[in-house]
């Protein structure tokens, strides 16, 4: 018998990126198989949850933009730039089954694991890129997800006035940002405030350790 599996923590494999560095597959009974990045998960059961906190709040919403209609019936299809194992995909699928996914991620690495490890949804089309130059031509979308990160950190140039711009050419874009009260609270106001530029409404959403920007014009 394998006793490692009775464990709280197994390390199921260890891989190298040129990308992300090393990228850690662990499974515990908390918080299932996940893969660690930089001390950080990047992709499991507990971004799962974020992401479905999240589209389920946006779900069971009214979407203002819209003269109020319901979110439900406007997401036909979907971009998930910074796709990594993809934890969302099983949410947003459950929220709207019939919506077209293409996910984006410069990683290779990461994907394969997440279809090794997490089932990623085979119905995705997978796009391996830098999703700064994907949305230089990526428009017309009905949900743009945004969960773009280099091991702890949200690259600058996701931040800058080009891609924002990108972004706003479709019709709701959430945007994933982890932050804590205590090191970087003024995020939300800066944050905020540079996505006002582009986006008629910038709401926020928080669930667990992150906060969501919701942008619609």
């Amino acid at each position: 018998m394998d006793w490692n599996f009775w464990r709280p923590n197994k390390i199921l494999e260890t891989r190298t990126s040129k990308f992300n560095g090393k990228i850690t597959v662990r499974k515990s009974w908390g918080l299932g198989t996940y893969l660690e990045v930089g001390g950080l998960t990047q992709s499991g059961w507990i971004l799962e949850k974020i992401w479905s906190q999240t589209l389920r709040h946006l779900h069971n919403s009214k979407f203002s933009a819209r003269g109020g209609s319901a979110l439900g019936g406007i997401i036909h299809n979907s971009l998930i730039l910074g796709l990594g194992g993809g934890s969302v995909i099983k949410p947003l699928k459950k929220y709207w089954p019939k919506a077209k996914i293409t996910g984006v991620d410069i990683d290779p690495v990461m994907v394969k694991l997440g279809q090794k490890y997490l089932n990623l949804d085979k119905s995705v089309q997978i796009v391996i890129s830098d999703a700064f130059s994907y949305m230089r031509h990526a428009t017309g979308y009905d949900l743009v997800i945004v969960d773009l990160y280099h091991g702890k950190d949200f690259p600058q140039k996701f931040e800058s006035d080009k891609f924002l711009k990108k972004l706003s050419k479709n019709k709701l874009v959430i945007i994933n940002r982890a932050w804590n009260k205590r090191d970087n609270g003024l995020l939300i106001v800066d944050f905020r405030e540079k996505l006002q530029k582009y986006f008629r409404d910038v709401d926020l959403f928080y669930p667990v350790a992150n906060v969501m920007f919701v942008c619609s014009n």
